[in-house]
């Protein structure tokens, strides 16, 4: 790949960061509930929280970025009510810092990785054991979260490893800063190929899925949702709704795994 389109790959991932990852808390309105969740909810959440706001009269204000960004704001005081993460790790990580009231924690979702390519004319791709997605790739880039810090991108590595497949793409991906800016960068078709949740791919028209990564291969994905220590009633009554039967029509209709 030549030096001008990989600065135009990751000129481009960073503009998906801007676009889909915001890098500070949301500002909200004075009785605002405010929730801090992993990019993947987006399109669930927005409408749960319309629904709730239907319901109660009440605004809800939602950031929405890689669990890792939004764990460490609420670290650095950021006003979350709610917080949901895409994996255990970054959950354990806010609990750890005594930040989460864990007795109102508990996974609520479960979610797939899947492979996907921009719509129109790519094959369907048999994910197993000594797949070859790096020959799958040739001299593009797999779209991919940062594997150090965003869950997707954590997810995608242990199970490319075990099926023997990293090796051949390590040196090809396309980082970015949550699961729905690596989506971007597939919608785009800035890069042929990349890993996000079944649920992204359900949400973009303009990509398609080629394959889904055996759940063996890696941590079971869940979605564990808790109160942030300080969140008072509303946020009390807003995680209470989260786990109602209305939110659970929107979450099965971005097909996410319902839990609860």
């Amino acid at each position: 790949m030549s030096i001008l389109r990989r600065s135009l790959i990751a000129g481009l991932a960073a503009l998906a960061v801007a676009v889909a990852t915001p890098s500070r808390p949301v500002v909200a309105q004075s009785g605002d509930v405010v929730v801090f969740a992993a990019a993947s909810l987006k399109n669930a959440l927005d409408e749960i929280a319309a629904d709730y706001t239907k319901a109660t009269g009440k605004k809800v204000a939602i950031s929405y970025a890689a669990s890792s960004a939004l764990a460490r704001q609420i670290e650095q005081g950021a006003p979350a009510q709610v917080f949901v993460s895409a994996d255990q790790k970054w959950m354990d990580y806010a609990a750890g810092k005594g930040l989460i009231e864990p007795a109102t924690r508990s996974d609520i979702l479960g979610n797939r990785i899947v492979l996907v390519a921009p719509k129109g004319g790519t094959k369907p791709v048999e994910i197993k054991a000594g797949f070859d997605l790096g020959k799958l790739l040739g001299d593009g880039r797999l779209a991919i979260g940062a594997v150090a810090s965003v869950p997707a991108g954590t997810y995608a590595k242990e199970s490319l490893e075990k099926l023997g497949a990293w090796d051949g793409v390590k040196g090809k991906l396309a980082e970015a800063e949550s699961v729905r800016a690596a989506l971007l960068l597939v919608s785009r078709g800035e890069t042929p190929y990349g890993i996000v949740y079944q649920t992204d791919a359900a949400a973009d028209p303009n990509v398609a899925v080629v394959g889904t990564f055996p759940p063996e291969t890696h941590t079971p994905i869940l979605y564990p949702a808790t109160l942030v220590k300080g969140a008072g009633a509303d946020g009390t009554a807003f995680l209470a709704f989260m786990r109602s039967a209305t939110a659970r029509k929107a979450y099965e209709k971005q097909g996410f795994t319902v839990l609860y």
